[in-house]
This record gives structure tokens, sequence and C-alpha cells, in this order.
């Protein structure tokens, strides 16, 4: 496929009216004796005709209906508007509330099945069948957006089965999270619980650094000084007096120092990443997600083998399992859809903004049903991260899509000419 010189070219401008579900002025180049196939991300496409050629095909005496030649240029297109479409304010606020809720309530979830019971379930494997259901709820969400199976089946082919560089670019997240995981287990094997929750919170700016680097992105100076609040409310709500112990562990500080360096890069490339991925083309949300969550099956699989392959081949996978566990991977698949929507249309830092919130709303409930004692070192963190949330959340620029410096071939579509 060639770019054709605007010499041989046609100006034709299809309406807004004729383009059904792309809500923008679409213009065109068409040869006069050669249709133009359009193809999109998604791997649909839309073939157009010129309008000369055309009529140069109908009978002297058929009537010519201008109407429709001005609006029927495109003979057949679906395409999923998600990304180009503005999105309200109601509906991001929707996304981090409802994230915020998932997220206390899996922390909560998660620490009666880890303190209350006295089987414990294989936690590998809970978040292996975690990344499975969220493959399901992905596919079911891209059949619901396609409309009907066919079309359903023609972007799983083409943007899936047939586009392994696009599996291979949606895996980086899925690696780098894994290797995330084993350094944070290392640096707490090797420092003081305390120091580690202190310096894994690092991993907050490193996210603001991170988008800034990686999508172009400038924070204000109170954007800045809100996120490094955030960082020490975290500390702060989270933190545990250092308890005197008769049990001696050898430790290697320089060693855990140097994984939760290696944790707080993975953490804060990770996100970004697969926030850059997502808006830099228009590509389904669900399609990307389905790409990620394939190489998660796989590394969540391999982890189950490598952790607690012996254990899990004699007790079985479902060991352990009850109605609280299944509610721990239900949060946790639902919490990771809605994660991704906020990553697609706020971006990675106000992700982290709602984890502290989340963290926050798990620790009041703890009280209840725990037992868990409120402390003055709790209420200046939590009086930190509400700051911070509201100094952040202070009007500032779009981040619902990655900036590129405008150019005058991005006003009108580029030609793809079979």
């Amino acid at each position: 496929m060639n770019l054709l010189p605007d010499a041989f070219l046609e100006p034709h401008t299809s309406s807004k009216q004729g383009l059904g579900l792309i809500n923008r002025e679409l213009r065109v180049y068409l040869t006069p004796e050669v249709p133009v196939c359009l193809y999109w991300a998604d791997g649909s496409c839309a073939l157009l005709h010129s309008s000369r050629n055309r009529n140069a095909d109908r009978r002297p005496d058929q009537k010519t209906d201008d109407r429709s030649s001005s609006s029927s240029s495109l003979i057949t297109r679906q395409r999923s508007v998600m990304a180009s479409e503005p999105v309200s304010v109601v509906f991001k606020l929707y996304c981090l509330t409802v994230m915020t809720l998932i997220a206390a309530a899996y922390t909560v979830a998660l620490r009666f099945t880890r303190t209350v019971s006295s089987v414990l379930y294989f936690s590998t494997t809970a978040v292996f069948l975690t990344e499975l259901i969220k493959l399901l709820l992905s596919l079911g969400m891209l059949l619901r957006e396609s409309g009907d199976w066919g079309r359903f089946r023609s972007v799983v082919v083409s943007n899936i089965l047939r586009s392994p560089k696009e599996l291979l670019k949606l895996s980086v997240p899925s690696v780098v999270y894994a290797v995330q995981n084993n350094m944070a287990f290392v640096a707490l094997s090797n420092l003081d619980a305390a120091v580690y929750q202190v310096t894994y919170q690092l991993k907050i700016p490193c996210t603001a650094l991170c988008t800034v680097l990686m999508l172009s992105r400038s924070l204000g100076r109170l954007q800045w000084f809100s996120v490094f609040m955030l960082c020490g409310g975290v500390t702060l709500v989270q933190w545990t007096p250092p308890q005197a112990t008769k049990v001696q562990v050898e430790q290697n500080p320089f060693l855990g120092f140097m994984a939760i360096a290696v944790a707080v890069l993975c953490s804060g490339f990770a996100g970004v990443y697969f926030e850059k991925v997502l808006k830099s083309s228009d590509t389904s949300l669900w399609v990307r997600n389905i790409q990620m969550y394939l190489s998660g099956i796989v590394v969540t699989l391999i982890g189950v083998f490598v952790t607690d392959g012996a254990q899990v081949l004699e007790k079985g996978f479902f060991y352990g399992y009850t109605p609280w566990v299944c509610l721990v991977i239900f949060l946790a698949s639902v919490g990771g859809m809605y994660t991704s929507v906020v990553v697609k249309y706020t971006d990675n830092i106000m992700k982290g903004f709602s984890a502290a919130a989340a963290i926050v709303l798990s620790t009041v409930a703890s009280v209840v049903l725990f037992g868990l004692q409120i402390t003055a070192t709790f209420l200046s963190g939590s009086l930190l991260v509400c700051v911070s949330i509201y100094l952040y959340g202070l009007p500032k620029q779009d981040t619902s899509r990655v900036q590129k410096p405008s150019t005058d071939g991005e006003d009108t579509q580029k030609l793809i000419a079979v």
C-alpha cells in the first residue's frame, strides 16, 4: 500500500451523518477509478468510493440522490469510539469511587481469609483464577461492544490471534509486575517492616516521575507537593511500631534496599507503560485487556507451579477454598477491570490516590471487624491522604489521552490506497 500524490487525487468529504458512529468529519482523497479501503487499528475497515466514479456507473435515465451520494460513501464501518468520546467528570468520579470501594472491600475480605480460616488456600492459585476471570469478563465486554458474534470473532482474530507483536507488547506489564512482586518479597525479608513500609511508598512519586518522562506530561508544583504528601500519609496510615523479638533473623540491608529500588521502579514503569499503550491508539480497551490478561495467565500459572507446585499436586488446586475466598477472587477481578478503566480515562497517579483512600477505608473497617486500634499516627496519615487527594484534584490538564504535538497531517485522515 502506497501513499498517492495529491495531484492524482480527488478530494471527497463524508458528512457527519454518513459516518454513523464516528462523530467527527472524516476527509479522505479518492482516485476516480480506484476505491479506497481504509483500515482501522481494531482490524475493521471502511470501503469508500469516489462520487464521480459511482455516478459514472449509473444509466443516464437513473436518478441520483444528492443526499445519499454525500452520505453513503462509508459502506461498512463499525468502530469503538470509547477512546475518542469525551468522558464526563461524573463518569470518572464514578469509576474512581467504585474502584476505591472495591479495593477497600477486597483488603478486608483478604485479611479475613488469611487470619480467620484455619486452612489456608494457595494464594498463587487465587491470583491465577483472578487473571482468568478478568480475561473472561473482558471477552464479554468486547462481545457487548462488538454487537454481534461475527464482528466479535473478526476483532479477536485480527487483533489477538494474528497480532503476536501486540501480545508481546502487552506481556511487558505482566512480566514487570511479576518481577516487582518477587523483589518486594526479597526486600521484606531483608529489611525491617517499618523501613519497608516507608521506602516502598516511594512507588507513588516514582509513578509520577514515569508519567512525566514517558507520557510527556507536566505536573505543577502543587501536584508534586500533593504526591509527596500522599506518600507520607500512606506511610503513617500503614505504620506499625517495631516490636522487640528474641528471634534473630539474618538480614542483608544492602540487598533489601536494592530490591526495594527495583520494586519501586517496576511499579512505576509497568503502570505508566500500560497507560501509554492504552492511550496511544484507538484500539478498544477490552482488546488491550485481553492481550494483557493472556500473558498474565501464563505468568501466574508459572508462579503456581514454581511456588506451590508440589503442594498443589498433593492437596489439589482448590485446597482451602471457601465462599469467602471466592468473594476475594471476585472482588480482585472486578477491581482489576475498574482499574483499567481508571487508567484509561484518568491516569496512574489518580489510581495511586484511589488506592491510598482504599487503605484508609479498609483500616477503618478493620477497627470494627478485627478490633484494630486507631492511633494518632493513623489519624494524622488519614488527614494527609485526604488533603493530598483534594490538592491533586484541583483543575489541571486533561489526562485522558497521551499528548501529541499537533501537525497539519493530523487534521485529515491518512490515505491508504490498495
